[in-house]
């Protein structure tokens, strides 16, 4: 996983508007294999890999020379897979609600997770597991109706004709040698055509991009080969500007992107495969509240997990992705197939929308004492629901005056006993789509 975090507020915007500004991909062209995406709004992520025998960083561990290469390789040999049932890691991201799943098929070390002729550096030829583990686990997420991603490294530290590998050091200029940089095009081409043809994925989560350009990634040509193979696969927004759709990775934008698609990829402690350390996991709550603020702003939720390399997932990713589930479960109404909802100011919290808008859906995050309240609504509420129990509540406007436009304030009751232990969500049917009063209010003139 690339190490650069998005920083916040103006600068993340700039960031979202810099990667609009590059997309080479018209939108409009790209709406309709796009939807399912936008429907989807809860991904997982999957970081697995020799990285897990010792519990450190994938690939940067070497590169950042916290470990060197000889001792991060050493890790081949512990790489068993002993435990690994992919049967059971796809019926538990059913479980979590999750619409797709993204798997790491090669990180930055080339350690490939299928068995590569362009090279015996992969589990099947270098490890105990002796086996594709990529095969069984895209057959098992698609018996589950589950979209599948595959996570494919640009870089490639461990391949002698790739010109980076540590930080401080590189092997050759590209310019000078343009015949090396030639044969590790062909082959990083080569593996990625290898999971092209064996996976066909739905979509492509390309990582490593910013060490060189989109010409001496030959990202154009790259792209038309994936599309021409499947036309509705989609792609990441890191291929150089040759993506569908953005990616900020770990911190929440403060104001809603303009990118047109994206997901926000995050991990449940602080790394994306498994580090036994690491013990700073987020809660359930946590992860639902993140996960209603991305869809709230119109995007989706990629959310990782870090098998051990025996194949078993750590107890902890699996409460919270059974927790998540279950509240998805009670409130999927809410969240899948939905649109982003009304602006910051209406109400005070996440938001969403029915497609045809005429259904409005609030979170409340917590336990919630007394009313909430909702601004600028220019509509007749035909009723006030809770999703999840169904309960029905009541409501009053205030402030409406009969000759004024300005719209009153709703007040909700939202008794104690009906809520959610993690967010509850109200369900607000309106008489047609949703209209917004967006003024300055008005003077007590009758005019």
């Amino acid at each position: 996983m690339m190490k650069r975090l998005l920083v916040l507020g103006a600068c993340a915007m700039q960031l979202f508007s810099t990667a609009t500004a590059q997309q080479k991909t018209n939108p409009e062209d790209i709406k309709e294999k796009m939807q399912w995406f936008a429907d989807a709004k809860l991904g997982i992520f999957i970081h697995w890999g020799i990285y897990s025998v010792k519990g450190i960083d994938e690939s940067w561990s070497f590169h950042n020379k916290k470990i060197s290469y000889p001792d991060y390789m050493q890790q081949l040999k512990g790489f068993t897979a002993s435990n690994y049932d992919p049967q059971a890691w796809a019926d538990l991201i059913k479980q979590s609600g999750a619409r797709y799943a993204v798997m790491t098929t090669k990180h930055h070390d080339g350690v490939a997770l299928w068995e590569s002729k362009y090279s015996k550096l992969n589990v099947a030829n270098s490890t105990p597991a002796k086996r594709d583990v990529l095969t069984p686990l895209y057959a098992a997420l698609r018996r589950d109706s589950i979209k599948c991603g595959a996570y494919f490294s640009l870089i490639d530290w461990s391949y002698n004709d790739y010109p980076q590998f540590l930080k401080d050091s590189s092997r050759y200029d590209i310019q000078a040698e343009p015949a090396r940089w030639q044969r590790f095009r062909k082959f990083y081409e080569g593996q990625m055509a290898e999971v092209m043809n064996r996976f066909n994925p739905d979509l492509w989560w390309f990582d490593g991009d910013w060490e060189h350009s989109a010409e001496e990634w030959e990202a154009e040509k790259m792209r038309k080969m994936l599309t021409t193979h499947n036309p509705n696969t989609i792609i990441n927004g890191r291929l150089q500007g040759y993506g569908d759709y953005d990616t900020p990775e770990q911190n929440f934008p403060v104001t809603r992107p303009h990118y047109h698609w994206w997901e926000l990829c995050m991990t449940i402690n602080n790394n994306w495969g498994w580090q036994p350390q690491d013990t700073n996991w987020k809660t359930p709550y946590e992860i639902i509240t993140i996960f209603v603020d991305a869809v709230s702003n119109g995007g989706n939720l990629l959310l990782d997990i870090g098998p051990k390399a025996d194949g078993t997932i750590p107890e902890q990713q699996v409460n919270v992705l059974k927790e998540l589930g279950a509240w998805n479960k009670r409130n999927g109404e809410a969240v899948f197939n939905t649109i982003g909802g009304i602006p910051l100011g209406h109400f005070y919290g996440p938001t969403t929308l029915s497609k045809d808008s005429s259904t409005l859906y609030l979170f409340l995050p917590g336990k919630t004492s007394g009313q909430v309240v909702i601004k600028g609504l220019d509509n007749k509420i035909e009723n006030i629901s809770v999703v999840g129990n169904g309960a029905t509540l009541t409501h009053k406007v205030i402030g409406k005056i009969s000759w004024s436009p300005v719209p009153g304030l709703v007040y909700i009751d939202v008794p104690e006993n009906v809520q959610d232990k993690y967010v509850t969500v109200l369900k607000v049917k309106l008489d047609k789509a949703v209209k917004l009063y967006r003024g300055k209010g008005g003077f007590l003139t009758g005019e």
